[in-house]
């Protein structure tokens, strides 16, 4: 071992520690999102049998009362339980881009329905609560991938800290595993 030197490189442990913080952070966003999301689909299913009860609205359009209710439900959960450590500033733009993709998941969802009652006659009270319920499952996948990317998004100096984290040598002194340059003193 030369002067400088510390020994075996120990580079990869870092990568690793990277990796498993952000699966932990996915997890921990995952479950919150299921969170504010089973809340959502209890208000949903909730109110779609709700109004399918006091009301004669055809199936599909009490479900698409109680999807938007349901976003609205959702928004209020993800921006404040959710991904309340998100970025603030543009909310009109986050607004926007949040009723565009809830508005692709209501399509999905309720296309889904569309198909099972009008297209296979599939209109039973148990029927439509399990066709409502496949869609809202469809169209969460969606919602999950488009909210967290393109409407919640991280904070950009999050990614910067982790990315700037000190992984060995070249943290230190910006010169490689070789060590410092001769002319500094090592401790």
């Amino acid at each position: 071992m030369g002067r400088g030197s510390s020994g075996p490189s120990t580079g990869t442990p870092a990568p690793r520690g990277s990796m498993r913080q952000r699966l932990d952070r996915l997890v921990r966003e995952a479950v919150k999102f299921g969170a504010v999301g089973g809340a959502g689909l209890l208000v949903n299913l909730l109110v779609f049998n709700l109004v399918r009860q006091v009301t004669d609205l055809q199936v599909v359009r009490a479900s698409v009362i109680a999807t938007v209710v349901a976003i609205v439900f959702n928004y209020l959960g993800f921006r404040y339980f959710t991904y309340r450590d998100r970025e603030k500033s543009g909310r009109t733009k986050e607004m926007s881009l949040f009723l565009l993709f809830s508005a692709v998941g209501l399509v999905i969802e309720n296309g889904l329905l569309y198909a099972a009652t009008y297209g296979f006659g599939w209109d039973s009270p148990l029927q439509s609560n399990i066709f409502k319920f496949l869609g809202i499952g469809v169209a969460t996948l969606f919602r999950f991938w488009s909210y967290r990317t393109w409407v919640f998004r991280a904070l950009p100096g999050a990614a910067a800290v982790v990315a700037a984290a000190p992984a060995g040598p070249v943290a230190q002194g910006g010169h490689g595993p070789a060590g410092p340059p001769s002319h500094q003193r090592v401790p």
